[in-house]
């Protein structure tokens, strides 16, 4: 009935009310958003370009960085946080020779057949190379290098070359700090460089300008400082050096290696010459599609975090895994579970096929042993130990590498076979000199099923090792003496 009363003059009246109250709302919600945005950007500005207080050169407290840049400075401190587990790795204490007692055998002789944990978070470095089993009173000053952002600043005081010669506890008390903001990030700009002389080095004799490198680049690099394959070169120099010289592939750090004589240990069973690859995340992670597409390691170990207008690097460091949100799915547009499995499957494949190459190393230096222990000579065992050590080395560079192959999947499936038909090839060649000596199949070796029964079963072959080079050693001094 009331709609009878209503005019178009009355009608009118209540549309232009609507329309005004409309236009209102409408002009007070942009104002809101520009109010919003300006905001924003002010904040953003003024975490860009607000220096609360300047840092001194070779700055190697974090917590001064932190004053300047709260947020880095608060997800850096979450790297000593160890909880954040996935089925082969994240951040949480990983005894990598209790997991695979192969390993002991693998190292037999080396340093790493005593300890060899899972890295843990940057907060932990220094503490960690200080208490490893593998550290003693021969270990050198070169180790320290990748561990504190105080070495670039005792490098510039002491002199790189000098620094390389030293007794690692020369240094003690120089390294306070673990890897922090001045590892990567130069104390006046904030931009990224790179503070370790070894990768400048490597990257110029390459051919490559340093200055050319663009900041997506530099994303990686800053990783690569330490984050590769490297040896200490010279007996006493011990210069830390990469063996990029004839590219990143594990066939070229094998040339590398040949060309350039160099032996971490020779294995305490078979007598092979060794030499052991570092962690090559770098170079595999070269090797791989996300390289070829431009991704950077920082893109998803470091992905961006969104606090207000402010936009910056997560430097939680951790498995992308552990943030798929922030990391995979910015380019990934399926489900969490999707890529966690697709994830795994790369992984657990991988998994497979590096424990079939261990196991094939592992025969080999036991039938190494064996045929040198019956009596056979070590020209009929150099091209075995030759081989059984180029399969490991391959082996290694996919092993030490961080991700459990997923970095470069097709590549370190590649490799891996490449070292299992390296190692099929040392065994029908060492099959020969076997029969020879009347040996049958090579015996199964005692019970290793756990770290303690594989370094029980190797103590024999360390000991007897050691027993002959100090009788080497001694000799040599007596020797010394009467010349």
């Amino acid at each position: 009935m009331s709609n009878q009363h209503e005019t178009p003059r009355n009608r009118g009246a209540m549309t232009g009310w609507l329309i005004l109250g409309g236009t209102a709302l409408g002009v007070l919600a942009l104002g809101i958003l520009a109010t919003t945005i300006l905001e924003r950007r002010e904040e953003a500005t003024f975490n860009k370009l607000t220096i609360k207080q300047p840092i001194t050169q070779w700055e190697s407290d974090s917590s001064k960085w932190g004053i300047n840049f709260p947020r880095e400075y608060d997800t850096w401190r979450a790297t000593a946080i160890m909880d954040g587990k996935t089925e082969f790795a994240g951040s949480v204490e990983r005894d990598h020779l209790a997991n695979n007692p192969r390993l002991v055998v693998l190292w037999a002789g080396y340093a790493f057949a005593k300890g060899y944990n899972a890295p843990r978070g940057h907060m932990h470095a220094v503490d960690d190379v200080r208490n490893t089993p593998r550290r003693n009173e021969k270990t050198v000053a070169t180790c320290w290098t990748c561990k504190s952002p105080d070495v670039p600043r005792v490098m510039a005081r002491d002199g790189v070359k000098e620094y390389y010669a030293h007794n690692f506890d020369h240094y003690q008390a120089d390294m306070k700090n673990p890897i922090g903001c001045a590892d990567c990030h130069n104390e006046k700009t904030m931009a990224l460089q790179i503070s370790r002389p070894a990768l400048k080095e490597a990257l110029q004799r390459q051919g490559e300008d340093i200055a050319k490198i663009t900041h997506q680049e530099m994303r990686s690099l800053v990783c690569a400082q330490c984050h590769v394959e490297y040896y200490f070169k010279g007996k006493e120099a011990h210069y830390l050096t990469f063996p990029w010289d004839d590219g990143l592939t594990a066939e070229a750090m094998a040339k590398y290696y040949a060309d350039n004589p160099h032996t971490d240990w020779v294995h305490a069973i078979s007598g092979a010459k060794m030499i052991k690859m570092q962690h090559p995340d770098y170079e595999v992670y070269m090797q791989g599609i996300h390289a070829v597409r431009g991704v950077s390691c920082a893109d998803c170990h470091m992905p961006y975090k969104q606090e207000g207008g402010v936009k910056f690097s997560d430097h939680q460091i951790q498995s992308p895994l552990l943030n798929v949100e922030n990391s995979c799915q910015v380019c990934h547009k399926w489900g969490e579970k999707d890529i966690k499995n697709r994830v795994f499957s790369m992984q657990r494949k991988h998994h497979e096929m590096s424990t079939q190459t261990e196991d094939a190393l592992v025969n080999l230096h036991l039938a190494i042993g064996e045929a040198a222990a019956k009596g056979a000579t070590p020209e009929q065992l150099a091209k075995p130990r030759e081989l059984v050590s180029l399969a490991q080395m391959y082996w290694d560079y996919v092993s030490a590498n961080n991700g459990m192959g997923f970095h470069a999947p097709q590549e370190t499936a590649r490799v891996l076979s490449k070292a299992l038909a390296i190692a099929s090839e040392g065994r029908l060649i060492l099959a020969t000199v076997r029969g020879k000596l009347g040996l049958g199949a090579i015996a199964a070796p005692a019970d290793i099923s756990t770290k303690e029964k594989a370094q029980a079963f190797i103590k024999p072959f360390v000991s007897a090792q050691k027993a002959k080079l100090d009788a080497e050693e001694l000799a040599k001094k007596k020797l010394g003496s009467k010349l």
